[in-house]
């Protein structure tokens, strides 16, 4: 399809509601994974400990932040795009990040960044949501990221949970290495989902927006 490299971009949250918090924010790339843990000032956590467990099921080698709150988060997705995001060389892509009548990870970012009184850390830079460009693969009535897949590549993942919302629950309970070995599952899925459709899926199909603000 293109000469960008695709980088997974995901997120997870306390929950849906007004409260909700950013808890995981991780990205999929050449190199392999990077993550960054937002464990509400919990002092049950040992970095060293999940990064060793975690490096057994990285596509290379994984990069794991430890923060105390969800501006912490931000700041880490920011300095991430900055230092790592090249517009001439990477899209940024997610499974129903953001599509044309909805989406769930680029909105949610938006309102943080916005009630952190930050800057939109994706400037220049391409996006492509995976929910709408499988359609153009056969995937029978599976239209969700495990299923999508499965169907497709059906690997085994490194994937703890059967549901995703278990991740909230993981987040309130502690439960350090189950919620990020789910987020490195999702992350690594969409990863190999765009670069499977990068070899089937037509360039025209692949509906590219840029993510750049008009007045930044």
């Amino acid at each position: 399809m293109s000469d960008l490299d695709p980088v997974a971009f995901d997120i997870e949250t306390s929950g849906l509601g007004e409260d909700a918090v950013l808890t995981v924010a991780r990205f999929a790339h050449d190199l392999g994974e990077s993550l960054v843990l937002n464990v509400a000032g919990s002092d049950t956590v040992n970095r060293k400990e999940l990064v060793a467990a975690l490096e057994e099921d990285s596509t290379g080698t994984v990069q794991l932040d430890v923060v105390d709150n969800e501006q912490a988060i931000l700041e880490y997705v920011a300095t991430f795009a900055a230092e790592h995001l090249n517009g001439d060389r990477h899209y940024l892509t997610a499974f129903n990040g953001e599509t044309w009548n909805g989406g769930f990870d680029l909105p949610f970012c938006r309102t943080r960044f916005h009630r952190h009184d930050m800057d939109w850390p994706f400037g220049d830079l391409a996006y492509a949501d995976m929910m709408q460009i499988v359609d153009r693969i056969e995937t029978g009535n599976h239209s969700d990221l495990v299923g999508v897949y499965d169907t497709l590549i059906n690997e085994d993942t490194c994937d703890p949970f059967d549901d995703s919302s278990q991740a909230v629950d993981a987040f309130e309970n502690e439960d350090w290495l189950p919620l990020l070995r789910h987020n490195l599952a999702d992350i690594q899925r969409t990863r190999e989902l765009a670069r499977l459709a990068g070899r089937f899926v037509a360039r025209s199909d692949f509906k590219m927006k840029n993510l750049a603000p008009p007045q930044q």
